[in-house]
């Protein structure tokens, strides 16, 4: 019970000393454990598996390794530089540290969620690309890709997963799950559902016996493209 009474801006850096967490970090923070959180209630996760992480200025927070989201409080900030040096917190960053920098490093995101959501990852084992089974497809940059398999936190996956990436927002990992940036933590996960969504559907058309899933085309996705750039509401 210690752990929760901990004030949120005097975090212990992973050194021994201390660094005054900012106000921004400590709303982000709030923000990454609630995303964490549901990535578990809508089933996206099991236990610890995926993990989550913001981008505030220069400093990256991420979930810690191995500790349940329901257990996490405001003082368990737990930060690093672009480097992948911890800078906030005494709590081991999530394994999966590598993906998550080489995002920030090559992209311009600012959130990113990885999850092992059940329809993802078993679409991750019999195709190298989701299928272009809805036109939601174009919200993700085009078909999405799978990234050859490595093993888990090293910095061959992260490599994989940066060319599956390629001028896209989301993409499986071959036998392991996805991974979804954005400009936020919600629409990081909004991303990240969407794609578990489509991978269900696609399961669920091919299962049909006799049958064969219609697919879009090319141009089929561009033109949903050039729509989705003007939807949703204008200041």
């Amino acid at each position: 019970m210690a752990e929760e009474q901990r004030d949120p801006r005097e975090v212990r850096g992973a050194g021994g000393g201390t660094r005054g967490v900012r106000a921004e970090e400590v709303d982000a923070w709030g923000e990454l454990v609630d995303t964490a959180r549901r990535t578990v209630t809508d089933g996206l996760v099991v236990g610890t598996s995926g993990n989550v992480s913001v981008r505030v200025g220069d400093t990256v927070l991420v979930t810690p390794s191995g500790v349940p989201y329901d257990r996490l409080a405001p003082g368990d900030v737990t930060g690093v530089d672009l480097e992948g040096r911890q800078i906030l917190g005494t709590l081991v960053p999530t394994s999966e540290l590598p993906m998550h920098l080489a995002v920030y490093r090559s992209t311009d995101a600012r959130a990113v969620v990885h999850t092992h959501a059940v329809h993802a990852t078993a679409v991750s084992t019999l195709v190298p690309e989701l299928p272009t089974i809805h036109y939601m497809t174009s919200a993700l940059g085009g078909p999405v890709r799978v990234a050859p398999y490595a093993t888990y936190g090293t910095d061959e996956l992260a490599e994989n997963m940066l060319q599956a990436l390629a001028d896209r927002s989301a993409c499986l990992l071959q036998n392991h799950g996805t991974i979804a940036y954005g400009a936020s933590l919600s629409q990081a996960f909004d991303r990240t559902a969407q794609l578990e969504w489509m991978c269900h559907l696609w399961l669920t058309a091919r299962a049909v016996p006799g049958l064969t899933p219609h697919l879009l085309t090319e141009e089929q996705l561009a033109e949903v493209g050039e729509r989705l750039r003007g939807y949703g509401q204008r200041a």
